[in-house]
């Protein structure tokens, strides 16, 4: 259920919020908001195009304000390391693996469109995903993101959505694989995309997610 954010200046909030105040020591009671904390946005006009994402990282990111904004820097940096011959080690001309990506797709140096897809280590491979769908297989831009998908995880598991064929996942097994059917759509990413098609721009919301497609 979506909720306006004004709600959560109401008295009534507050009233709800402070019942849930007692005599004994409660675990983390959540605000009402979804714990994610990423937000992703593909923009598009005549002129420009804009690939944005942002994600404070954990809890409330690094803890540190932009003065006079009340904008919280992220802490990302800890998914980097200091540790002496690492691959993700923080060093002089690296680039660090993270999972803030933005994307942007040319075509034969002309500017196609913006894209992402938000969710953790899911978005390298989402965005792998949203690029086939669209290159080799000629889908457009919301069939692409319609399409179910794989995860990798830790483990060496492969995780398939509901919609991925049974033959995929025996193929996959006897590669030797180890394949499991998830029916957790928010492990698989949640994308948006504005591309241009001939003199059309046309926009694409992930169903996995809250989000919209929206021209004006």
């Amino acid at each position: 259920m979506e909720l306006d954010p004004k709600a959560f200046l109401s008295k009534a909030y507050a009233a709800e919020r402070r019942r849930l105040i007692g005599e004994k020591a409660l675990p983390r009671v959540l605000p009402g908001l979804r714990p994610e904390g990423t937000v992703y946005l593909a923009a598009a006009d005549g002129e420009l195009m804009v690939s944005l994402i942002q994600s404070n990282y954990q809890g409330f990111g690094s803890g540190v304000l932009v003065p006079g904004t009340g904008i919280a820097l992220q802490n990302r940096g800890l998914g980097f390391s200091l540790e002496e011959g690492h691959p993700n080690r923080v060093g002089p001309g690296k680039r660090p693996f993270h999972t803030i990506i933005p994307g942007f797709l040319t075509r034969e140096g002309k500017p196609l469109g913006p894209f992402g897809v938000m969710g953790g280590f899911m978005q390298p491979q989402g965005h792998v995903q949203v690029v086939v769908a669209l290159a080799d297989f000629g889908l457009n831009p919301q069939a692409a993101l319609d399409r179910p998908r794989w995860q990798v995880v830790p483990g060496d598991e492969v995780l398939l959505e509901p919609g991925i064929p049974q033959a995929t996942a025996l193929f996959l097994k006897d590669l030797g694989h180890r394949v499991r059917y998830e029916a957790e759509y928010g492990l698989f990413g949640r994308g948006q995309a504005v591309f241009r098609l001939g003199e059309a721009l046309v926009g694409a919301s992930d169903p996995r997610a809250e989000g919209l497609a929206l021209a004006w």
